[in-house]
């Protein structure tokens, strides 16, 4: 059964709403998804199901939107793609706390990264669904203007790490 990560966009740090990970478990749950696990407060969860991407996220999008009056927006990654994006990751001299991989619900345009202002030298690579950013002062201090930013939800390369151990440990049935 395939294992799948879903990141809530704007959950618990301002935008969409308040949703305790106890909360959002029982709504997976509730969903059919299988040995569901969340990651801190973030709006992050590992689970089964047999369903493709595409359908666990419009369930989980749909089942949010319940309680929030609004889709949050949920962007699904699978166990194989999580790791991709971990192996790749550029800036390999950055602090993992300062790198974000902002998953984004479709293809990043090839344009992207023409209209970013970057004043305190933030770097950022497109690849697929995601783009990276090198944040050399910390995200929170930083002045980044990067509109194609907008549609995403951005994890720093720690938790996605860590996202993806969890993946692959309920995928080996750990």
């Amino acid at each position: 059964m395939p294992v799948y990560v879903a990141l809530l966009r704007a959950v618990n740090v301002g935008g969409t709403g308040t949703l305790p990970m106890a909360e959002l478990k029982g709504i997976c749950e509730e969903l059919g998804f299988g040995h569901v696990r969340t990651y801190i407060q973030s709006g992050n969860v590992v689970f089964l199901s047999d369903e493709s991407e595409k359908v666990v996220g419009e369930k989980l999008d749909e089942a949010l939107a319940k309680k929030f009056g609004k889709k949050p927006g949920v962007m699904i990654r699978n166990r194989n793609e999580l790791q991709t994006i971990v192996d790749e990751a550029p800036f390999r001299d950055a602090k993992p706390n300062f790198l974000l991989v902002n998953f984004l619900p479709d293809m990043a345009p090839a344009d992207a990264l023409e209209h970013m202002v970057a004043p305190d030298g933030e770097e950022a690579v497109i690849s697929g669904h995601e783009i990276y950013v090198h944040y050399p002062i910390g995200s929170g201090k930083s002045k980044l203007k990067l509109p194609a930013l907008k549609a995403g939800t951005s994890r720093n390369l720690n938790t996605v790490r860590k996202l993806a151990e969890m993946a692959a440990a309920m995928e080996d049935g750990s």
